[in-house]
């Protein structure tokens, strides 16, 4: 009815009638902004959207305009400020990517250290001691105490293939060449227990938890409790040629493993035959790593003839990627630190890279040597790598930073 009466009607506004609409406008007049010590509020506030102001220049200028900003550094931006002495604010200036050293920084002399492709002569154990075969012996580096001892000898008539130590850094295995009636010793410390079964060179080993599994020339796979007196509990047949590759994944449920045939398989802990079969490579799969980041991403790299690098899911059974480094691939190994991971090279490069996962930009190319880099470990920390090379030398290289949760 008020409304009826408002139409048609010349309706005046009373001076003394609020008049009430949508829009509210609040009034500063009451407002104590002393209270929270933001007095100069306004002026900060221009100051971080627009820019500091300049004498003979508007103080307010146009927001939504079309142009192209001069540009500036990443180090320039700032994140609410004006002036790096500006009262509460701080900043934090961009990281500039880690510098690998393109130079070891130890390197030593290993007399009797075999210029073979499809040998594993070379482990760090978690208890920072590095294990190496020279020729029958097996010698011990205390990267603590920088002490050399002897651990055996095994005589002129037979010789070292392949070195492993134990998750608990307490037990090491060592391969043996003593064909045709080859045995693989398993040095438990310091007791020590050979155990036969295979009927070649050992060249390949690979712990999980107390199980040992070794590879070998015969083609063979073998798992060996360390719990148990029989000296294998099971064994795999599936590659056609000497098995060079042999990797555990880190939840201990799969195993990869290259043969010379250039086949790569993949084994549950269960299975009397491989689960997965892949036949991309065209050389050796000797290079195997898996990644301590995701579950069931393996990396794969193969001989002279091939020289590229697999990325695999295993739980898809799906091939992800593949680079081609341009020389024969020796090792690979996946830091925990940071997700990169490091390929050593034969022919025809010689040298050592290192790459960023996934993009598999290039980190680092590291050389010096003339000699194929055959032999690969990682310390403990997962900073630094020790290689060895087909002249009798390792050099020890810090690649990687520190553990965040260290």
């Amino acid at each position: 009815m008020p409304i009826n009466r408002m139409i048609g009607s010349n309706y005046n506004n009373s001076p003394s009638r609020t008049i009430y609409s949508d829009r509210f406008i609040p009034s500063r007049s009451g407002s104590n902004f002393a209270v929270f010590d933001i007095s100069n509020s306004p002026a900060l506030l221009r100051a971080t959207l627009f820019g500091p102001d300049t004498p003979g220049t508007p103080a307010s200028r146009n927001v939504f305009r079309y142009k192209t900003e001069t540009k500036r550094s990443l180090h320039s931006l700032q994140c609410l400020g004006y002036d790096e002495s500006g009262p509460g604010i701080s900043h934090s200036p961009v990281k500039a990517p880690t510098k690998v050293p393109t130079s070891p920084y130890k390197v030593s002399d290993a007399p009797g250290l075999e210029d073979d492709f499809y040998l594993n002569l070379v482990d760090w154990s978690p208890n920072n001691v590095l294990a190496v075969g020279l020729e029958s012996c097996v010698y011990f580096w205390n990267a603590c105490s920088i002490k050399v001892s002897k651990l055996c000898d095994l005589g002129i008539r037979d010789s070292i293939c392949s070195v492993g130590w134990a998750q608990c850094g307490t037990h090491l295995a060592v391969g043996t060449n003593n064909w045709p009636s080859s045995d693989m010793g398993c040095i438990q410390l310091p007791h020590c227990r050979t155990m036969e079964g295979h009927r070649s060179r050992v060249g390949v080993l690979a712990w999980s938890s107390s199980l040992l599994s070794s590879g070998s020339h015969d083609k063979s796979i073998l798992h060996r409790d360390m719990r148990a007196r029989d000296d294998f509990a099971s064994k795999l047949v599936g590659h056609k040629k000497e098995v060079c590759g042999l990797k555990w994944s880190y939840d201990e449920r799969e195993q990869a493993s290259g043969g010379n045939e250039n086949r790569l398989h993949v084994w549950n802990q269960h299975s009397a035959q491989p689960v997965l079969k892949h036949c991309e490579h065209t050389a050796s799969a000797k290079a195997i790593a898996w990644s301590p980041h995701r579950h069931g991403l393996l990396a794969s790299g193969g001989g002279a003839t091939d020289r590229c690098i697999r990325f695999w899911d295993t739980a898809t059974n799906t091939h992800l990627s593949c680079m081609d480094t341009g020389s024969q691939i020796s090792n690979l190994v996946w830091s925990k630190n940071v997700n990169e991971l490091v390929s050593t090279h034969g022919s025809s490069q010689d040298n050592i890279i290192v790459w960023r996962y996934p993009t598999m930009s290039k980190l680092a190319t590291l050389t010096g040597h003339t000699t194929r880099v055959l032999y690969l470990a990682i310390s403990p920390d997962e900073q630094k790598i020790v290689t060895g090379y087909g002249d009798e030398t390792l050099c020890f290289w810090k690649l990687f930073p520190a553990s965040k949760s260290q």
